[in-house]
């Protein structure tokens, strides 16, 4: 039940702050009841099974920077390293390695650049924002030199099965997601090193002082981060048929919108994954009815780039 009694509330109403909190589900029906008035098509099980398809890449990167926010932080280099963990799955695919060890080198990749960047913020105590910043230029640099600026095919039966393929209507790209998902819940709300991560994000002095390793945890935010990147790779891959080199920079400013969007605050100290995963899904269907409508390729930025302003907007009632 609704205590209209709290403080924060005007009459009964949900203030301001609270109702910024359900800023997803409740844009999430909103956007469904307009694409279903607007066009017939979007409200079938093939297009929603499509739609959530797409969205699984756009979830599995915003658990990773739901971490990342708990802890008061935020991850640019999720744009470049997408595309860097996907080349090296290519690059190591060409060369004869097999399946399994170039998916597992591009997981291992995207941890790389996570723990790089925890080290700098938590043990050098450099700005995040900076850090990351510099991450996206120089792993994108990388990334272009190893591929040469060239889309790296990579032809691979299973990985085209686990993005066409599932069990009944429920495809393994939701699977994948959702556990990802239903992990990232488990490590914040049912063990101490999510504790941790919450206590650290809310005041991370008073943490310090209650004995937590803020720098560790910390750490661990921005090299799950990047494992999530790795991950979210070898999904991308298998829905593209190929690693592309090139900036994804839609894919870094969805995830912040979708984990702010969802409830969390950019301040840290507050995480919801149910609310990051509607606003994932958000995010991809305003794209997916703009594609149904014909709406124009060009006019989809900015949308998700208005979504990114309301988030933002949105986070000032977070604190």
């Amino acid at each position: 039940m609704v205590d209209v009694s709290a403080p924060g509330r005007l009459g009964g109403h949900l203030s301001v702050a609270a109702a910024a909190r359900y800023a997803a589900p409740i844009g999430l029906v909103a956007v469904f009841i307009a694409f279903f008035i607007a066009t017939p098509n979007f409200l079938t099980v093939g297009n929603i099974s499509d739609l959530l398809v797409s969205a699984a890449i756009l979830l599995v990167l915003a658990m990773g920077q739901q971490l990342v926010v708990t802890v008061a932080g935020i991850d640019l280099s999720v744009g470049s390293n997408l595309p860097w963990s996907a080349a090296v799955l290519g690059f190591a695919y060409n060369q004869g390695w097999g399946l399994a060890v170039s998916a597992l080198l591009a997981v291992l990749a995207g941890l790389a650049v996570g723990v790089v960047n925890g080290l700098l913020v938590a043990r050098l105590n450099m700005t995040d924002f900076i850090v990351t910043l510099g991450s996206l230029s120089v792993v994108s640099g990388i990334t272009l030199l190893l591929t040469q600026g060239n889309t790296v095919a990579v032809n691979s039966a299973f990985l085209r099965g686990l993005a066409l393929n599932g069990i009944g209507p429920v495809r393994w790209f939701w699977v994948v997601a959702f556990l990802v998902a239903a992990l990232v819940g488990f490590l914040l709300f049912r063990t101490r090193t999510g504790t941790y991560l919450l206590s650290t994000g809310g005041n991370i002095d008073a943490a310090r002082e209650a004995g937590i390793h803020v720098n560790r945890i910390r750490l661990i935010a921005y090299a799950s981060s990047g494992l999530a990147c790795g991950l979210a790779s070898v999904l991308f891959v298998a829905r593209t048929g190929g690693a592309d080199p090139s900036l994804q920079t839609s894919l870094l400013l969805s995830s912040i919108a979708a984990v702010v969007l969802g409830g969390s605050s950019l301040f840290g100290g507050k995480a919801s994954v149910l609310g990051s995963v509607a606003g994932a899904v958000l995010l991809q269907s305003l794209i997916n009815g703009f594609t149904l409508l014909g709406i124009s390729q060009y006019y989809q930025p900015i949308a998700v780039g208005a979504v990114v302003l309301g988030a933002a907007f949105i986070s000032r009632f977070q604190k």
